[in-house]
């Protein structure tokens, strides 16, 4: 894959010597650099193109102070700048950020050929082009289970050589962490998205100058430097999403999360109720109202949890009025219903005599997803 163009293109505009770009790929994996028009953003660098839950496309504009903070702080994380490996789409953040760091670095990027998809023998020999000692990459779940699965000595060798390999993009289950550890594979993971400029979260804890909490109904807020600067053609949608408060801006995320005495952020399932099993969209709305509808239950509550299985599996909070031992036993089962549901049948049921709430009457969504991860993960 042949990166100079874009490489010219974000050094112009991380200088200010050029206009915003938007990064993306043909048919053929080549880069495909485009000039953006960002009015009221005068310190824009990269516009990176994402979707909400409802699939609504977003340009993320992202500034040249918010990217160069992120960088740094990337490299304090790090414990150093080297050489990156680029194996994900220069479309998404993620993508764009291995060639920012390394712009920032002066470090030279190698990019695996991305012609026929990801595959092991593209990713090995991409990395046997890596010169520096110091070398980082960026995946997600997917890819490193791949790599983990191949056949190839060599492979999981080039693995170890890497002195980090960030992964995100979706939760990674505890077997593929342990995998990845006894293979020798120093893997961090990260949570962040498109409005914090990538990975901001490391390992559960924030990087420098990131700014992390969960608001009173579980949802996560992300705050600090690295933030987007909106919306581009939508100040409504800015507006709702990024806020002010005593002096630090704070983006409001689409997760839900907890965070520990040590300041460990964990995060629960998305806030919005598309929960994707299987690699299938499925509204979690739907499914709580098919579980309404059955007789005996008074209210469900239904969200994601993560699972090794299907990435996220449905989960369910019921309250029934026969809430007596028999009556909950009965209705986990499933037998009366998860046949009329069928592929929309919760994995885990949580019965109980009401949902769980907050003090001022709403269901308490934390507290029942972290119930309901527990009990996911405890089968």
């Amino acid at each position: 894959m042949n990166i100079e163009p874009a490489l010219k293109a974000l050094a112009d505009a991380l200088h200010g010597e050029g206009p915003a770009v938007e990064l993306s790929a043909d048919a053929d994996g080549n880069v495909v650099v485009t000039t953006i028009e960002t009015p009221g953003y005068e310190d824009a660098a990269v516009v990176v193109r994402t979707s909400g839950s409802t699939g609504t496309p977003k340009a993320t504009v992202l500034s040249v102070d918010a990217l160069a903070a992120s960088s740094v702080a990337t490299a304090f994380a790090l414990k150093g700048e080297g050489q990156w490996l680029l194996a994900l789409p220069v479309q998404y953040v993620a993508g764009v950020q291995v060639l920012v760091r390394s712009l920032f670095a002066g470090t030279r990027p190698w990019a695996m050929d991305m012609s026929n998809g990801f595959t092991p023998e593209a990713f090995t020999a991409a990395a046997l082009e890596l010169t520096d000692k110091i070398r980082f990459t960026s995946l997600v779940p997917t890819q490193l289970q791949r790599l983990l699965d191949a056949p190839s000595a060599e492979t999981l060798a080039v693995l170890r050589r890497f002195n980090a390999i960030l992964l995100g993009g979706g939760p990674a289950s505890p077997g593929l962490l342990a995998a990845a550890r006894d293979a020798g594979a120093r893997v961090i993971t990260t949570y962040g998205s498109a409005e914090t400029c990538g990975g901001c979260v490391y390992g559960g804890f924030p990087l420098e100058d990131v700014l992390a909490r969960v608001d009173g109904d579980g949802r996560i807020l992300v705050g600090g430097a690295t933030l987007a600067a909106g919306y581009l053609g939508d100040p409504g949608l800015t507006a709702d999403t990024f806020f002010e408060e005593d002096g630090v801006r704070w983006y409001r995320t689409s997760d839900l999360g907890s965070i520990d005495a040590t300041g460990k952020l964990t995060v629960l399932g998305r806030a919005d109720d598309v929960v994707i099993t299987g690699g299938v969209k499925v509204s979690a709305a739907h499914v709580q109202a098919e579980l309404e509808r059955l007789d005996g239950v008074q209210a469900a509550f239904v969200a994601g949890v993560p699972s090794a299985e299907w990435g996220q599996a449905l989960a369910a909070y019921v309250a029934l009025a026969d809430s007596s031992p028999q009556g909950i036993a009965g209705f986990t089962a499933g037998a009366a219903w998860a046949p009329a549901l069928g592929v929309l049948a919760p994995k885990t049921v949580l019965a109980a005599g009401e949902l769980l709430m907050l003090p001022n009457g709403k269901p308490d969504r934390l507290a029942m997803t972290v119930r309901l991860t527990e009990l996911h993960q405890g089968k």
